[in-house]
């Protein structure tokens, strides 16, 4: 009787066993077969937030004038920027004795900007050459995408920084130094050139702290055969501003400029030609902002009929004054 006990028992544990087996196979089938998409696509999401984070990450102008501008990422909503202009400075009264002390209320004004939208092109990368290529290509791909929004965002914001026309509170001097050629052909910039632009700005009571000068390469190359000790900082300097007092402002340069016409007004972002500028702003009257990123992808797996993977990014991001005084430009004028 004993025995046949034992031997119910051990039948009835072993029938248990193999449920609690059963059932855990079964979770733990059900369970890889149910996560498996979510987590094919969370990765997904991964990469695609990485390749964007990347982006941002490396997206500073580092060593460029465009890191001289403050950044207001903070101030933007749903790729809108909103800006604030400061009203007018309080009066100071020196010995005063005369009270009560007048009040006087500050009047600020806010608007509201949309970013600029930058697209890519898209690129291609076949299987055939992601094969065959000792390379990630994509990666290099993506790299090339950043790199090529830098290089634009840089040049539009220059653009963007550069005042529309020469008026009392932008003022645009034309160069005066000697003609490259015969007659028609642009005077060079001198020292003396940027003299009288600093005392334009002393003249509008411009501060000078912040005073920030992006030279084109005409007037870089200038200024390079006039002044020795210039040539001598240039040649030394490895990244950020050439020089970071000279007459009063900070020196950098940029192989893009915005261009005007003859009328010293401001020509179209991509417009015609017309004759290229440097530009002056004050740091603090300048803000810069970045919005969403995002990369866009087919992968060569989901194109049977083509089998390539195609990318692409966009991007909005702005730089823009904040004040309607703190800017101005430098263009050459033309012999007679």
């Amino acid at each position: 009787m004993k025995n046949l006990s034992r031997i119910v028992v051990a039948l009835i544990a072993v029938f248990a066993v193999g449920i609690l087996q059963s059932d855990a196979s079964v979770e733990l089938v059900g369970n890889s077969l149910d996560s498996y998409a979510p987590t094919m696509a969370f990765a997904a999401v991964a990469k695609k937030e990485l390749a964007e984070k990347e982006l941002i990450n490396h997206f500073r102008h580092e060593g460029t004038w465009l890191s001289r501008v403050p950044s207001k990422n903070q101030w933007v909503g749903n790729d809108v920027i909103k800006l604030n202009e400061i009203g007018a400075d309080p009066t100071v009264l020196i010995d005063n004795n005369t009270y009560p002390i007048a009040v006087s209320q500050r009047t600020d004004t806010s608007t509201a900007i949309s970013l600029f939208k930058y697209d890519t092109e898209n690129t291609k990368v076949t299987d055939d050459e992601a094969y065959a290529l000792p390379y990630d290509k994509s990666g290099t791909v993506q790299r090339q995408h950043r790199e090529t929004l830098e290089e634009e965002t840089q040049a539009h914001a220059l653009h963007s920084i550069a005042p529309a026309a020469n008026t009392a509170d932008t003022p645009i001097l034309q160069t005066s130094g000697a003609a490259i050629g015969g007659a028609g052909t642009r005077l060079r910039l001198t020292y003396k050139d940027l003299v009288d632009f600093k005392q334009k700005l002393d003249a509008l009571k411009i501060p000078k702290k912040g005073r920030v000068l992006v030279l084109c390469p005409d007037h870089i190359a200038d200024l390079l055969l006039e002044d020795k000790a210039l040539n001598v900082q240039y040649n030394n300097h490895t990244t950020g501003a050439i020089a970071k007092n000279y007459v009063g402002f900070e020196i950098f340069e940029d192989i893009n400029a915005p261009e005007y016409t003859v009328g010293l007004t401001k020509i179209a972002y991509g417009g015609a030609a017309g004759t290229a500028a440097s530009v002056f702003f004050l740091a603090n009257r300048t803000a810069k902002a970045r919005g969403t990123v995002t990369r866009y992808l087919s992968k060569a797996s989901d194109d049977p009929q083509n089998r390539e993977t195609v990318i692409g990014f966009r991007l909005y991001f702005i730089a823009i004054p904040t004040s309607l005084k703190g800017q101005g430009a430098i263009v050459s004028g033309v012999s007679a």
